[in-house]
């Protein structure tokens, strides 16, 4: 099969949604599928190169406005892959990126004629919707139109959990054409070794606030409005554990402060992002996840799904997103309202205290995982989506 996928970006561009369709397109080739990229190129000229099978087109960035970059050749891109001799079998989009999807509707996915280049033929469409556009108002209802234009043109939708098509606005309106394929990850990566199980002990030892005297609450992510950092800074109050925080972002000062206004300095240790190798052992490191998301911004929660994989229960919020779907209350973990301090100290204490109830949810949750959030598995369900929209 012949994929062409369109997105913002693709790695080494940092991004959740970069590595989701990395990890999709690299598997696909892998199993003997040829599999394109188009995407932009954060700087300088339009490049083509191969990656894990995977041929990647950077095109010229003319700029980027709210987090969106222009690349001003992607519609001619687009309708020239529909034209080639060897034309896609299956256009991939990949949502949110209102310059692909416009570039795409402006080329009419191949659909009809376009700079006086005629497609052979009818390119099937599937769009993988990621997340609501949540705080970018503006754009957002300046882009409605068009998004509603392309979710009606395009044959089939992907979201990552049925709580996406329930809850979301866009997809509750085309319910009809949605298909869930949850998200996977390389569980492998995660898994104990004797050697990640050293190293973890080195870091709770000699990186955790009480060198591992504390349990240990871990966060992952970036220190923005959504997760809600803050929150779990203030559980933390209530709380007899230290927190590791591994990220950046804009909000890093003001809860060093937060957790110092409220006495718990000494219990919170900011890391830097780190390799995925030290990633993997700070999950198993921990005696407890926290994903304390307070926006639908946080569609799914792939970092709860790499502490499930290391057998670390977690604690996340009761989201109208995928969120809920990947960390099952009582299952994998606890959740909690968002937004909830109280709440958040309540679920987490409780883990804190009960080591049998860590086990168990540790061990159903490494399972689930196992069971139904792996790459390969992920590959199956969306080639199953691809047939579909072909047939």
């Amino acid at each position: 099969m012949r994929v062409t996928m369109v997105n913002k970006y693709y790695p080494p561009h940092l991004g959740g949604i970069e590595y989701h369709m990395r990890d999709l397109a690299a598997a696909l080739a892998a199993d003997g599928h040829e599999v394109r990229a188009i995407v932009a190129n954060e700087g300088g000229p339009t490049s083509v190169e191969t990656l894990d099978g995977v041929r990647v087109t950077r095109l010229k960035r003319a700029f980027a406005y709210a987090s969106t970059p222009v690349a001003l050749g992607m519609k001619r891109a687009i309708a020239a892959e529909a034209v080639r001799p060897d034309a896609p079998d299956v256009f991939h989009l990949h949502f949110p990126y209102p310059w692909g999807e416009f570039s795409w509707l402006a080329a009419r996915g191949g659909r009809g004629a376009l700079s006086g280049w005629r497609p052979r033929h009818d390119v099937p469409t599937v769009l993988t919707y990621h997340s609501d556009i949540v705080r970018q108002k503006v754009l957002g209802a300046a882009y409605a139109p068009v998004l509603r234009s392309v979710l009606d043109q395009v044959d089939l939708v992907i979201a990552s959990s049925p709580n996406m098509v329930e809850h979301s606005p866009e997809l509750h309106r085309i319910a009809d054409k949605c298909r869930v394929v949850p998200f996977g990850i390389h569980v492998e990566r995660f898994a104990a070794t004797p050697e990640r199980e050293a190293r973890a002990a080195v870091l709770r030892a000699e990186v955790a606030p009480s060198r591992g005297e504390r349990p240990v609450v871990l966060f992952v992510g970036r220190l923005i409005y959504y997760k809600g950092a803050d929150v779990l800074v203030r559980a933390m109050a209530d709380v007899d554990a230290d927190l590791v925080m591994i990220g950046r972002g804009p909000l890093k000062a003001d809860l060093e402060a937060l957790a110092a206004s409220l006495g718990v300095g000494a219990r919170v240790r900011f890391v830097d992002p780190v390799g995925d190798e030290d990633l993997a052992a700070w999950y198993h490191a921990a005696d407890v996840f926290c994903l304390p998301s307070v926006a639908r911004s946080e569609a799914f929660g792939l970092v709860q799904l790499e502490a499930h994989a290391a057998g670390v229960p977690v604690v996340s919020t009761t989201l109208t997103t995928g969120v809920p779907f990947v960390n099952q209350h009582g299952v994998t973990g606890l959740t909690v309202p968002p937004g909830d301090a109280d709440a958040l100290a309540d679920a987490l204490g409780t883990l804190v205290r009960d080591e049998a109830l860590r086990a168990r949810l540790g061990r159903q949750a490494s399972e689930r995982a196992l069971a139904d959030f792996t790459v390969p598995r992920m590959v199956e369900r969306t080639l199953a989506v691809y047939d579909e929209a072909m047939s």
